[in-house]
């Protein structure tokens, strides 16, 4: 089979303007950035919607991955492709590639095969700069923290007690923890500081939660930076350039449109993960998507578990949306890890292994019946999966009288996800309201115990002395009520990353709360998990290269 960026290569696409014309956006909201990429202008909006069903979304998630990922992508773009296959329409809403991933494990995050977002290398790299203006927002901020404190500081901000850290789109574990302001008195005043990536700065979810441009300003002023002496709270707006951080963010706020190998408009925009922030695409970007077609396709980072469960609690809640259905992939390879074979070992047949596995699938589809929402379980289908292994998994899911559908997305594009599509539509019809894992009253205790019981599995969770500190000062602050955005392991339902299958009699450890009160959620540490992320022994980037007619290869 040809690569992604041959297939990519030698597929015909289409102007992004016909693309904008299919799901009649008018011409007077583009932005275009050539001939394949446009964003699309926030006002896009307010225009009223015609000759278009009720719209509905469609939630593609996963069981727990291996360090590859099982294909939420590929499978939500194969899934609009196939919807477009039999006539509906459809459009995408999904997370823009960071180049950490990009540059580290993963590699790029625009699919694979037949069922990509194409430019691909475009969109994998710099695409509109949309994650170098939240950096530079980021980084305005703590620029202006430190010049502020050099120059008088009339705040009387206490150095050490800034909780604003910079970042930067790479995966860099050096700085994660480093000092600040040394070399003398003109140099600034020394103190501890840090780096996180971007996908995981606050900025990056305000953005993604944002629904207006006036929300996003709401949002910046009242973010969280830093405590005076008096250990009094100082935020955003008391330095007064919200203004500059709006000019930064000025074209960032506008969802980006391209397509698929088979044309199927697809926003990008927004990129946090979610094994350490909140895992979703931009609020604008779904309710674009939904604006313009009867059926937009999103997907939320990692498992279940993580994505899936911010999706719901964080994203659903604040921007009152409700899917119709959901996606749940899994794949033989997943299974056969989660059976307790080796992660080196994944591709020899081995049908005791995928069941096995298959209590860590039993575990997710009783996380997606917990939000009361009908479902499709799906395969995702690789060239090294057996007749026989897809056909364990295919009983034993209808024998829990839930659909399931192989998809072949990958190598047969949309017409291999025909049944997947098929699928969706038959049950995307439950009219029932989603059930929040918990109330905006719970105590912070409380929820993280109901996430950590009915999503984990977890027995019971303990709170270091450092945790219960951070706890303390959350009810002093009067922030109890935000949700909750819990950092943990993606490889494990656990917090423990070693801990494969579906682990029982754990306990989740919280060993810290930052708040994030300009996105509107306490972001909750567990186990090891860093939001700082580091390259691995071999990353992508020693596999990337520019051939001679500039054309990118090995970043898709």
């Amino acid at each position: 089979m040809l690569t992604n960026s041959e297939i990519a290569k030698n597929t015909a696409t289409k102007p992004i303007t016909e693309i904008a014309n299919k799901i009649n956006i008018a011409k007077s909201n583009l932005i275009p950035y050539g001939n394949d990429i446009t964003k699309v202008h926030i006002d896009a909006l307010k225009k009223k919607r015609f000759n278009l069903k009720p719209n509905k979304l469609i939630l593609v998630s996963a069981t727990t991955p291996t360090k590859a990922g099982e294909g939420k992508t590929t499978t939500s773009i194969g899934l609009a492709q196939g919807m477009q296959q039999i006539g509906e329409s459809v459009c995408l809403a999904l997370r823009e590639p960071s180049l950490g991933p990009c540059m580290g494990i993963k590699g790029g995050a625009t699919g694979g095969g037949y069922a990509q977002i194409v430019p691909t290398s475009r969109i994998n790299l710099h695409f509109t700069g949309d994650f170098h203006a939240i950096t530079s927002a980021n980084n305005l901020i703590s620029s202006m923290l430190d010049n502020h404190i050099y120059h008088r500081n009339k705040l009387n901000i206490d150095p050490r007690q800034i909780v604003w850290k910079r970042v930067m789109d790479m995966n860099d574990r050096s700085l994660r923890q480093i000092v600040l302001g040394l070399g003398g008195k003109f140099q600034g005043v020394p103190r501890e500081g840090g780096f996180d990536i971007t996908a995981a700065s606050e900025i990056m979810a305000i953005l993604c939660l944002a629904n207006d441009k006036d929300d996003l300003r709401k949002r910046l002023d009242r973010t969280l930076l830093a405590y005076n002496h008096d250990g009094e709270p100082v935020y955003l707006h008391q330095l007064n350039f919200t203004g500059a951080l709006m000019a930064l963010l000025n074209d960032a706020i506008h969802p980006n449109l391209v397509q698929s190998l088979e044309g199927c408009p697809a926003f990008i925009h927004g990129g946090p993960f979610a094994n350490i922030a909140h895992g979703c695409n931009s609020v604008v970007a779904t309710k674009m998507a939904m604006h313009f077609a009867d059926w937009a396709i999103t997907e939320a980072g990692f498992g279940f578990d993580l994505g899936a469960e911010k999706f719901f609690d964080i994203k659903c809640q604040s921007a009152n949306l409700d899917p119709a259905a959901v996606v749940l992939v899994t794949t033989i390879r997943a299974l056969k890890l989660h059976g307790g074979n080796d992660a080196n070992d994944l591709e020899t047949e081995d049908p005791q292994a995928v069941e096995r596995g298959l209590d860590n699938l039993n575990k997710h589809i009783e996380n997606v019946q917990q939000f009361n929402k009908p479902m499709v379980v799906t395969l995702n289908r690789f060239a090294a999966d057996t007749d026989a292994e897809i056909t364990i998994v295919k009983q034993h899911v209808e024998q829990l009288n839930i659909k399931f559908a192989e998809s072949r997305h990958f190598t047969e594009g949309g017409k291999g996800s025909i049944e997947l599509a098929q699928a969706v539509l038959d049950i995307a019809n439950n009219e029932q309201p989603f059930e929040a894992l918990y109330k905006s009253e719970d105590s912070v205790l409380e929820k993280v115990t109901k996430v950590s019981r009915k999503m984990y599995g977890a027995h019971d969770v303990a709170f270091t002395k450092e945790a219960e500190k951070d706890l303390l000062q959350i009810k002093k602050l009067g922030l109890e009520k935000l949700p909750i955005c819990i950092a943990k392991a993606p490889s494990s339902l656990s917090d423990d990353p070693k801990l494969h299958g579906r682990p029982r009699d754990f306990q989740v450890t919280v060993r810290g709360i930052q708040i994030n009160s300009g996105a509107g959620f306490l972001v909750v540490l567990t186990g090891n998990i860093m939001r700082m992320p580091g390259l691995p022994k071999v990353p992508v980037a020693t596999k990337i290269e520019v051939q001679e007619d500039g054309t990118i290869t090995g970043v898709g």
